[in-house]
């Protein structure tokens, strides 16, 4: 099928950024090959977000009987039983998902007849993004005990810095002024000699114009974290806030899961950054063996070292890994009020940060409908006249009003 309608790929994506900006390279991929397509970008990160690809599919295929469905992602690689038999749906692994001729052969090979493909329903609208994520690697080559995606993935591979350069020269000409450096394990960055710090120190030096710059998660236990903190100690377009992927507060826990940093890690982290630099986490409530003592030492970390926001999940015991038949498995609904929690107190803390910063001047990006975001990655409402997407401006933090600022232009 020679495309005629270089608009009708059409990409939903499920699970994490990386996800949605391999499905936004996957489309303009296949936009000069194909009349018409959907591309599912499927995630496996839990039990949960396994059924939701399936269910995404199903429906997809209910709506557009005539439409090729590629399934690729991580659910489509582990289980591609779950899709085989799903009308019109056709799985494309990880590995072969950059790959065009993959997609063209399997289209080849599906029994359905695609000769007027059509897309006749599709309510899955583009994100309209006011920042642009760039992908440095794939993959990961460490060996969490809970962590299915490295095994879907494969090992740790980096992109060489020439490329990452050539992706945000072109989003500064695509009018995006921040940057969000993205991959299932930043910290372990390595090409040509560079580590992760060596990329964005190169990308405040090669890219002038790029205002605001920032790492999508990253790994604790990696001591480039301390040459990133200090980027943002002496370059303000390096935004002082950073996502860590800590899982558990509690040492005992943490070497079960084979991670390889400890409470102390974090501690040493938050006292090197100082005031003036924020951090969110994302943590798993209820691993197995997660006794209250133990999760009391993860709330313990949080009151001490104080994450503005926290991205907690009840642990999913996933097939292939360590923790899934481990014993000691936690109740789900223990994990459950576990997650409440934990969300309360980082929401508390919040709340806290929030109160001391009103009345202060801030510069933020501005987003969709008047919503901004600060350095710290904070929602603000911006009060006035609507303001193009993509701005920088100087707001003044008037007032708090469900979870956000309401900001004034300066």
């Amino acid at each position: 099928m020679q495309a005629e309608n270089k608009n009708n790929i059409k990409i939903v994506s499920l699970g994490c950024r990386l996800n949605a900006l391999e499905a936004e390279k996957i489309q303009k991929m296949l936009t000069p090959l194909l009349d018409a397509a959907i591309v599912v970008n499927t995630c496996a990160v839990t039990a949960e977000a396994e059924r939701q690809s399936g269910q995404t599919v199903r429906k997809l295929s209910r709506e557009n009987p005539a439409a090729p469905i590629f399934v690729t992602g991580c659910a489509a690689t582990r289980n591609p039983d779950l899709f085989f038999h799903i009308p019109n749906a056709i799985v494309v692994q990880n590995r072969d998902k950059m790959t065009p001729g993959a997609y063209m052969n399997a289209l080849a090979a599906a029994p359905c007849d695609f000769a007027a493909p059509q897309i006749t329903r599709f309510n899955h609208p583009a994100p309209h993004l006011s920042k642009q994520f760039i992908q440095v690697q794939n993959g990961c080559n460490h060996k969490c005990a809970y962590c299915v995606t490295r095994l879907l993935r494969g090992p740790a591979v980096s992109v060489a810095y020439d490329e990452i350069l050539s992706d945000a020269r072109e989003a500064i000409q695509n009018g995006f002024y921040e940057i969000v450096l993205t991959g299932v394990d930043t910290a372990s960055y390595a090409s040509d000699g560079m580590l992760i710090s060596d990329v964005c120190a190169g990308l405040l030096r090669d890219v002038p114009e790029l205002r605001r710059l920032r790492i999508s998660s990253f790994d604790p236990a990696s001591p480039q974290i301390f040459k990133i903190i200090d980027l943002m100690h002496s370059d303000a377009r390096m935004m002082p806030h950073m996502h860590l992927s800590m899982q558990s507060g509690s040492d005992t826990i943490l070497r079960a899961m084979r991670r390889r940093h400890t409470a102390d890690t974090v501690r040493k982290i938050v006292q090197y950054a100082g005031d003036g630099i924020t951090f969110s986490w994302d943590i798993i409530c209820g691993f197995p063996g997660e006794t209250d003592e133990l999760f009391c030492e993860t709330m313990d970390l949080v009151r001490e070292t104080r994450p503005i926001k926290i991205h907690a999940f009840p642990f999913s015991a996933r097939p292939g890994t360590e923790a899934f038949d481990m014993p000691n498995q936690t109740d789900r609904a223990v994990s459950r009020n576990r997650v409440k929690i934990i969300s309360d107190m980082a929401n508390k803390i919040r709340a806290e940060f929030m109160a001391v910063n009103i009345g202060r001047r801030v510069s933020v990006l501005v987003e969709e409908n008047n919503i901004a975001r600060t350095p710290h990655d904070i929602d603000v409402k911006i009060s006035g006249a609507t303001i193009t997407p993509r701005t920088i401006c100087n707001v003044k933090l008037a007032n708090i009003v469900d979870d956000a600022y309401i900001g004034e232009i300066e």
